[in-house]
C-alpha cells in the first residue's frame, strides 16, 4: 500500500470560483501547477476529494461533474502529473433535490470519500497527507487518519477549533504545501 496526497478542489487545487461547473472557468490555483510537478516526482498518488453540494441544493445535475473530472485530468496532465482518482459528495442535509438531501458519511468533515478511495485505489492513510484550505478538509484527513496541511488563502473565514481541526503544518499555498509533505515523506524514508 502506498502513501497518497489527498487535495480539495476548491480554494485549494483550484481558484474558489463557488458552484463551478464549467470547465473554461477553471484555474489552478497559486502554486498549484508547481504542487502538481512535485509530487508526480515523488510518484504519489495524487486523489481529489471534493464535497459538491451544488448536486443537492439544484444549483447543477451531477453529470455536469463529468466534464469537470475531465478538465482535472487535463490540468494535472499539464504538469505531468497524474489523478489516482476524483470523489465528489453530491449531499447536503439542506438539499432541495431529494435524492442528494441527506446526511452521509461522506461529505467532509467526515472521513467517507478519503476512505473509499484507500479501499479502492490500496492507500496507506497513515502514511498520507490530506492539502485543503478550511478546517472541515483538516478534520476530514485527521478523521480517516491522514496528516494535513491547511492552505492559509483566507478562505477558512469559521475557525472553529477541536482536536481534530489543528492542521499539522500550514502554508500560504499549494506548492509550499507539496515542499512540506515531499520533506516529511524524505525524512520518512531516511528513518525506515
Amino acid at each position: 500500500m502506498k502513501p497518497a496526497v489527498f487535495l480539495d478542489k476548491d480554494g485549494t487545487l483550484l481558484d474558489d470560483v463557488p458552484y463551478n461547473v464549467d470547465p473554461a472557468r477553471m484555474r489552478l490555483a497559486p502554486g498549484a501547477f508547481d504542487a502538481l510537478a512535485t509530487f508526480a516526482r515523488m510518484k504519489a498518488p495524487i486523489v481529489v476529494i471534493s464535497n459538491q453540494s451544488g448536486v443537492a441544493l439544484g444549483k447543477f445535475d451531477a453529470s455536469a461533474l463529468i466534464d469537470v473530472e475531465h478538465k482535472l485530468h487535463a490540468l494535472a496532465a499539464e504538469a505531468g502529473a497524474t489523478l489516482a482518482g476524483v470523489y465528489w459528495c453530491p449531499h447536503h442535509p439542506q438539499g432541495t433535490v431529494a435524492r442528494y438531501a441527506l446526511a452521509c458519511d461522506c461529505r467532509k468533515p467526515a472521513p467517507g470519500m478519503i476512505q473509499r478511495a484507500a479501499r479502492e485505489l490500496g492507500l496507506d492513510l497513515e502514511r498520507s497527507w490530506f492539502v485543503g484550505d478550511i478546517l472541515d478538509d483538516i478534520e476530514a484527513g485527521h478523521r480517516a487518519g491522514c496528516r494535513a496541511v491547511l492552505i492559509d488563502n483566507g478562505n477558512e473565514t469559521v475557525w472553529q477549533r477541536g482536536p481534530l481541526r489543528e492542521p499539522d503544518a500550514v502554508a500560504s499555498d499549494m506548492h509550499e504545501a507539496a515542499r512540506i509533505i515531499e520533506r516529511a515523506w524524505h525524512e520518512t524514508e531516511l528513518s525506515t
